[in-house]
């Protein structure tokens, strides 16, 4: 069965899911919607790298709502509930690597409300899902629990090299990388909080341990010396790596853990045991494991393979969301997401 998908916002991520979508077997592009005018009224193949689809691109949403997709791949740099609302009140079911929608009740109440009303009215599902949040810390976690009748613990480990990561914006003022040490404050440890916790929630919910609460620490590392990267330099003793630790407790015990540990050298004060960019999962219980999943991508081509980790398993959750029931729908709602390859 073929699903008619709207591609909405075409940066690096949306950008590899619109090619995922032109090139799927049993997805057919439907329209692109598009943030910048100069990207309207161009051909979708060429804003992702391919040939003429004779699908062009559109600024407006009036002309997104009149296609009757099936699906709407929604990648825009912010959330706006009123387009998203829309979008499930026009029939149209969302998947979106968002990251508001991974648990309903970590979503504020107001928001919440609105958008399940537009799910019921239009009978349409929404769901966030992608590598991190999403793969890595919802879909690996139920997978390798599904072999335990004891679970004590399960950490995440991410780590993240972004010394060849030419984003100065991100890296220095979001990020805060290159700044004294006292610049990493609470608003980085909020960022995690609000990035993970409603993954560990949702994981802990599906498997019926319920989490207390959700808390996050947070460490820094300085720059044993000065450094050059390809955002720019940082001094020696200014801020080189970070490690964010969000925690889902349970009787006072963290049960779920998720660590991002994202830094630019490896030449750090203190010294830390840092590895190259993938996953580290270890799973304390009565059939413990030990899992490393490495990206085995030279650093300097990162950029370019990064976003199909993201976009990838959007893509291929269309069909699942399309055909689930109305709602925040989780990893756990869902069946598995299975690739259609041919």
């Amino acid at each position: 069965m073929s699903h008619r998908v709207v591609q909405w916002a075409t940066g690096n991520i949306g950008a590899r899911a619109l090619r995922g979508v032109i090139e799927h077997p049993d997805l057919a592009l439907a329209g692109v919607h598009v943030h910048t005018p100069g990207k309207a009224g161009r051909d979708a193949g060429e804003l992702c790298g391919l040939g003429a689809t004779g699908v062009t691109a559109t600024c407006d949403i009036d002309e997104i709502l009149g296609l009757d997709a099936d699906c709407v791949l929604y990648m825009p740099r912010a959330l706006d509930v009123g387009e998203v609302c829309r979008l499930l009140e026009s029939g149209a079911n969302v998947v979106t690597t968002r990251g508001e929608f991974h648990h309903p009740g970590s979503v504020p109440p107001e928001v919440r409300g609105r958008v399940e009303a537009a799910c019921e009215r239009g009978a349409a599902s929404i769901h966030s899902t992608g590598s991190s949040p999403g793969f890595i810390s919802e879909a690996v976690p139920l997978a390798l629990a599904s072999i335990q009748r004891r679970l004590d613990g399960l950490t995440i480990s991410e780590f993240a090299d972004l010394s060849r990561r030419d984003s100065p914006g991100l890296l220095f003022d979001v990020m805060g990388f290159g700044r004294p040490p006292a610049a990493f404050d609470e608003r980085r440890l909020s960022h995690g909080r609000v990035s993970f916790g409603p993954s560990l929630r949702a994981v802990a919910e599906a498997l019926s341990m319920p989490l207390d609460s959700v808390e996050a620490d947070g460490e820094i590392a300085t720059a044993g010396r000065r450094v050059r990267i390809a955002a720019g330099e940082l001094a020696a003793g200014t801020v080189a790596a970070q490690r964010i630790t969000v925690s889902g407790l349970r009787g006072g015990r963290a049960v779920l853990r998720f660590r991002a540990v994202w830094y630019c050298t490896a030449d750090l004060l203190p010294a830390w045991d840092v590895r190259a960019t993938g996953w580290h999962i270890a799973v304390d219980g009565d059939a413990p494991l030990d899992i490393d999943m490495r990206f085995p991508v030279p650093i300097e081509r990162m950029a370019e393979v990064s976003p199909a980790y993201t976009a990838n398993r959007a893509v291929n959750a269309v069909p699942v969301v399309c055909a689930a029931s109305p709602g925040i729908r989780t990893t756990a709602d869902l069946p598995h997401i299975l690739a259609s390859l041919g």
